[in-house]
């Protein structure tokens, strides 16, 4: 495949001590404490503004921790994705081959697929604002590997689906945020040009912008410079989607999304610059005060500054891009781990949105582990399962999934994966008796000595609470 010859001069890095650090100290620190306390692997956050771009990374490629990541390290980016497939969209709405207004079914090739409610149409509008009233998930999705649940998810399958499900509400009134109805807009769009998804984006965006580490399938070289993605610092698969590429499937690298963000901006002309500007507008209420999306991307108008945004999640990566038009800054943060990083990039576009609180790591002998292994109730039926396998503390609530606990002192230890902590705590005869959850107030569980867990019964669970990580 020949290449595009990029359309569009890109801001290059600039090192000057007239202007202020772009990525404050206070934002440097923060970064490496999440590396050094075990939140992320890696961590590579990147600005770029009127006077150029800067990066700042750390934290490595994989737990060997011999490759070290930087701009040029290849991250799954998510949902990210979406605001790809959006521009797509505005770009073949530009060159008058499709209309926002087109029903998707015109570029469906089962004439079956009649997506409607009563006399009202799914368009490719409904699609990209996700107002198509379709499900997050189809339920048909049951991924035979867990670990990377589209990737068997054909076109097949989605068609079928498609052709039996019913709308329950009316079209076009409500926001619904769509990985099925981001997956079919990109996939109708490929139709309708008569290729595949990742070449109309290649084509259309990444070539014209300079994009070239943005793909999803990649070259020995990128694979090479593809992070690895962790759960709670264990290895997690990079993802595969078939069907629905459109909503989740890029990879990038933090330069590349600079060069993104820099286009969108209008910091630089291209041959896409009417697409991009388009993609912004047409805000639609999401029920959220402050919150609005336009094609593709999401919209905050908190603390008087206007961000478009949009965040991904695959199974083992987090990534964040956004930008100030007032401002003229634009923000990438990615990261090999499960761990929101949204707060960094609105921090750094608008200072009011603050940083997580982050909790340093102490070492705990296991003998005073074990103290706390044991049942623990919090309300009638609701029970904490505290366990320990290794060096590592779990606890589980009922009905909730099992996660990990970290030390910050030898008595009190917090989730990473949400914003609490538990403190046991010890009575008269120096035993631990009870624990005090420490989220939206202290609540206390007392330690149970004769608490029988229920049998648990083996049942199928809904693919869509296996496989709804795409962000």
């Amino acid at each position: 495949m020949n290449s595009v010859k990029p359309a569009i001069v890109c801001l290059v890095t600039v090192v000057s001590s007239v202007f202020a650090d772009p990525i404050p100290e206070s934002v440097r620190d923060h970064v490496n404490a999440r590396v050094k306390n075990g939140y992320c692997v890696g961590l590579v956050v990147g600005v770029v503004d009127e006077n150029g771009t800067t990066y700042f990374s750390r934290g490595t490629m994989d737990k060997s921790g011999n490759r070290p990541v930087s701009e040029d390290t290849i991250f799954e980016i998510g949902s990210i994705t979406k605001a790809f497939t959006a521009i797509a969209l505005t770009d073949m709405a530009e060159r008058g081959l499709v209309s926002l207004d087109d029903p998707v079914q015109k570029f469906l090739p089962d004439p079956s697929c009649v997506l409607a409610r009563g006399d009202k149409q799914i368009t490719l509008r409904h699609l990209a604002n996700h107002t198509s009233g379709l499900p997050r998930l189809p339920e048909n999705l049951d991924p035979a590997d867990d670990e990377d649940p589209y990737a068997d998810y054909t076109e097949k399958k989605m068609l079928e689906f498609l052709s039996e499900h019913k709308i329950e509400h009316d079209i076009g009134t409500r926001y619904e945020y769509s990985n099925l109805g981001a997956g079919l807009l990109g996939y109708a769009l490929a139709q309708r040009a008569g290729t595949t998804y990742e070449k109309l984006l290649v084509d259309r965006i990444c070539d014209p912008l300079g994009m070239k580490d943005t793909r999803i399938n990649l070259s020995a070289d990128q694979v090479a410079r593809l992070a690895k993605g962790h759960i709670q610092n264990k290895p997690a698969k990079n993802w595969t989607l078939d069907s629905l590429a459109g909503a989740g499937a890029l990879r990038s690298t933090a330069r590349d999304m600079l060069r993104f963000l820099s286009a969108n901006m209008g910091l630089a002309e291209s041959s896409v610059s009417r697409a991009l500007k388009a993609s912004h507008e047409g805000r639609t209420e999401t029920g959220e005060p402050d919150l609005y999306v336009a094609l593709g991307w999401h919209v905050w108008t908190k603390f008087g500054t206007t961000i478009i945004w949009h965040n991904g999640g695959t199974g083992g990566h987090r990534s964040f891009c956004g930008f100030s038009p007032e401002k003229k800054r634009g923000v990438v943060v990615l990261t090999n781990t499960v761990e929101n990083i949204d707060d960094i990039g609105m921090h750094l576009l608008e200072p009011k949105y603050t940083l997580r609180e982050l909790r340093g790591v102490v070492s705990v002998k296991g003998e005073l582990l074990d103290e706390y292994v044991g049942y623990y109730e919090l309300a009638p039926g609701v029970v904490f399962d505290i366990t320990r396998d290794g060096g590592q503390l779990f606890a589980q609530l009922t009905g909730q999934d099992k996660a990990a606990v970290f030390p910050e002192s030898e008595s009190k230890f917090f989730y990473k994966v949400v914003n609490a902590q538990l403190t046991f705590v010890r009575g008269e005869d120096g035993k631990v008796d009870h624990l005090i959850l420490h989220q939206n107030g202290d609540h206390k569980a007392r330690k149970l000595s004769d608490y029988k867990p229920p049998v648990r019964v083996e049942i199928a669970v809904e693919p869509k609470f296996l496989a709804d990580y795409v962000g």
